[in-house]
């Protein structure tokens, strides 16, 4: 209880809201794809048991050979989630003599499956290459030692942010000196790369990335991930990932979702939403320009757009100006983000008009003003 009366003191309490209804600047349905209904009865709700137990459905595996091939892997396996994902992948990897190097700004999960493992984890600054090849060389110096892997994990859209790291830089650099790199492609897969493919296949870089995790539930606009790499990784995982082994798996019905999705991707309904979606984050940027917003604005690279303000209730004032005039935009506050930098998330889909794009700004650019005086 002490915790909780902390947490409301600082202004940082977390509470759960229903659907508002105001314009969708929040959710990470950057396609618009979650609004599609779902009509298919084919399939039952219930899987009833874990794949290695009696829920492994013909659709799995299915899906999981459509999911490899279109992001340009050798396997992948799907997970409940990108948090399974993430906490199943790296404890299942990280032996008592290995390494993990990781960019301060990577997703709770990612740290949360760090800690799950039995490596060393060590952090470097965020997108940046210099620190991490400092960080490594201060621990390691010019060997790996005998019997340990080195691991190197990022984000290749970071979900507060919504940067990256320079991944063929990245990428070079870790196959260069035999070091396994893990990139999660939450925020990337459906909004970066040809087809929505994902940052690695428009960088070209997937011969220097050892695995990387996808969600559905963002572009795709449903539910579950996957972790790509190797036919080795992945029959490895089936043996070692806890939250694979120990969990009930997706019902069939879910796993039909994902295949529908991907084949809404992969078709003209798919190309038609990335256009719309790429069109919009122009216009964003243009707005900022225009408005004088950019010095506020973390240069990004994908669809979300995020507006650092600094300090908890400045935060909190502005997104309550933004819902009462009809946005939904969301405040990020500590302990999400580091104290003192607090932001605005603004999340760009497919469907919002130029309209909604200028009139948020517009009301942003007036509440800024407004707190300055």
């Amino acid at each position: 209880m002490k915790k909780l009366n902390e947490r409301k003191a600082s202004g940082t309490f977390r509470r759960l809201y229903a659907d508002t209804g105001l314009v969708d600047f929040a959710s990470n349905d950057y396609l618009g794809f979650a609004r599609i209904p779902v009509e298919d009865h084919t399939y039952g709700q219930g899987s009833t048991g874990s794949r290695l137990i009696s829920g492994n459905h013909p659709l799995f595996e299915a899906a999981e050979r459509s999911i490899s091939d279109f992001h340009g892997a050798e396997a992948a396996l799907l997970f409940n989630s990108g948090y399974d994902a993430n906490v199943g992948l790296l404890p299942a990897l990280l032996e008592r003599n290995d390494f993990i190097f990781y960019d301060a700004s990577v997703h709770a999960s990612i740290r949360d499956g760090i800690a799950l493992g039995k490596a060393k984890g060590y952090k470097y600054d965020h997108n940046n290459l210099d620190s991490l090849k400092t960080r490594i060389n201060n621990v390691l110096g010019d060997r790996i030692p005998e019997n340990s892997e080195v691991y190197v994990i990022s984000e290749t859209v970071f979900s507060m942010e919504g940067d990256g790291p320079d991944l063929q830089a990245l990428s070079t650099y870790c196959k260069e000196n035999g070091f396994r790199l893990i990139l999660d492609e939450a925020h990337a897969v459906g909004v970066l790369g040809p087809q929505g493919r994902g940052a690695v296949v428009q960088a070209e870089c997937g011969d220097g990335v050892f695995a990387r995790v996808i969600t559905f539930g963002k572009a795709l606009g449903c539910h579950g991930a996957a972790v790509l790499g190797s036919k080795l990784l992945r029959e490895y995982l089936i043996n070692y990932s806890r939250s694979f082994v120990y969990t009930t798996a997706l019902p069939p019905a879910s796993v039909n979702v994902i295949i529908q999705a991907y084949e809404r991707l992969k078709g003209d309904l798919g190309a038609d939403a990335l256009e719309r979606l790429n069109a919009n984050i122009d216009i964003f940027r243009r707005r900022q320009q225009d408005l004088g917003l950019s010095g506020y604005f973390i240069p990004a690279m994908a669809a979300i757009q995020c507006c650092e303000v600094g300090g908890v209730e400045q935060v909190r004032m502005l997104a309550e100006d933004l819902q009462s005039m009809g946005y939904d935009v969301k405040p990020i506050r500590s302990p999400t983000v580091p104290r003192g930098r607090e932001c605005l998330r603004f999340s760009l889909h497919a469907f919002n008009t130029e309209e909604e794009i200028t009139g948020v700004l517009t009301i942003l650019e007036k509440s800024l003003k407004k707190m300055r005086v």
